[in-house]
């Protein structure tokens, strides 16, 4: 009998998140797919970038719309090994957003950076 070592392959999943985080539920969607996919033991890259950026804003106070705030979910994030964080310069600067304003540490990148994470994943989720 062969001994059969193969372990399933990590795969590379990348997230981008491009929806505001009230509205419409895509970006508790797209957080659930995230830790979901953590969980999994999945090398995760979640990526930041339209109005996605809105979700990281520090100061959100989405009680006025009766909705609960996201960006208090994002501090699991470490506990699930999701340090792979990227959020796009040009919409930051779109929204006059800083990365100093946003609830979690994130790698400020570029489009060719995104665009590279892209080629360098198994599966690409875009909400």
């Amino acid at each position: 009998m062969t001994e059969n070592s193969a372990l399933p392959t990590r795969k590379v999943l990348t997230f981008i998140s491009r929806r505001a985080p009230y509205g419409q539920g895509s970006a508790k969607a797209m957080l659930d797919m995230v830790l979901s996919a953590a969980v999994f033991d999945q090398q995760v890259n979640y990526v930041f970038m339209d109005d996605g950026v809105q979700q990281l804003r520090r100061g959100q106070e989405p009680a006025a719309i009766d909705a609960k705030n996201l960006s208090a979910a994002f501090s699991a994030l470490p506990l699930y090994d999701v340090s792979n964080i990227f959020v796009d310069a040009e919409s930051l600067q779109l929204r006059g957003l800083t990365p100093d304003q946003l609830v979690i540490d994130t790698q400020v990148c570029d489009a060719d950076k995104i665009a590279e994470l892209i080629r360098q994943s198994d599966v690409v989720f875009n909400l």
